[in-house]
């Protein structure tokens, strides 16, 4: 074992999490660690690893951002309806998001599925984005192999040409959003002496009893 690595540790206390401050409802208690973190954190707070599974019964992991966040919508990130994650998503709609906040000493880890937003919705945030990120939806066929980086200066130039004139691209067909729909929360603050908070809410939605959250505290 490396020894450099087996000694990297650090004393978690900044804050704790009560019962008391976290409430019933995660969405609520999300929107405010959302919020501390966009003001605490150094760079990208919304980023989040979003897990999936593919055919072959492999876990799949990778980085993209929240692109909004409701107790209606769950949470909203974008991206290639083609791309590895687009075609697992396709088959198994069952995944998993990650946050972690560095300076906070929090994670949150989100469990559920996913949902494709309408199209309304993905033309919205698309026609919001930078020129250079509407360009790149066209140019990128997102986790095919290519040849090298010049297939996509190639492609880009071609696309800005085709595109010069209008002020806005149209959303490529291949490319919009999903929803997560939670169907558990779990919120994590690091404690002193590896004896972490740990709170999770799970709903429940049993016949007759409506779509209700339970909490629950869970040894670290």
């Amino acid at each position: 074992m490396n020894r450099d690595l087996a000694n990297m540790r650090r004393v978690y206390a900044a804050n704790d999490l009560a019962e008391a401050n976290a409430g019933n409802c995660p969405f609520a208690l999300f929107e405010r660690w959302m919020a501390e973190a966009a003001q605490t954190e150094t760079l990208d707070p919304n980023a989040m690893t979003l897990a999936t599974v593919d055919a072959t019964g492999q876990p799949k992991a990778r980085t993209v951002l929240l692109k909004g966040f409701s107790k209606t919508l769950g949470c909203v990130f974008y991206t290639n309806y083609n791309s590895d994650k687009g075609q697992e998503l396709a088959n198994n709609a069952r995944c998993s998001l990650l946050f972690w906040w560095e300076l906070l000493e929090r994670q949150v880890r989100v469990e559920g599925y996913v949902q494709k937003l309408s199209e309304a919705e993905s033309d919205q945030y698309y026609t919001s984005r930078p020129r250079e990120s509407q360009l790149g939806a066209w140019v990128s066929e997102q986790s095919q192999v290519i040849a090298s980086r010049n297939v996509l200066n190639e492609r880009e130039a071609s696309v800005a040409k085709q595109y010069a004139g209008l002020e806005a691209l149209p959303r490529p067909p291949h490319w919009g959003g999903y929803q997560v729909v939670p169907t558990s929360i779990e919120f994590w603050q690091g404690q002193p002496s590896r004896l972490h908070d740990r709170l999770r809410f799970t709903l429940n939605s049993k016949e007759n009893q409506g779509n209700q959250w339970v909490r629950e505290r869970l040894a670290p």
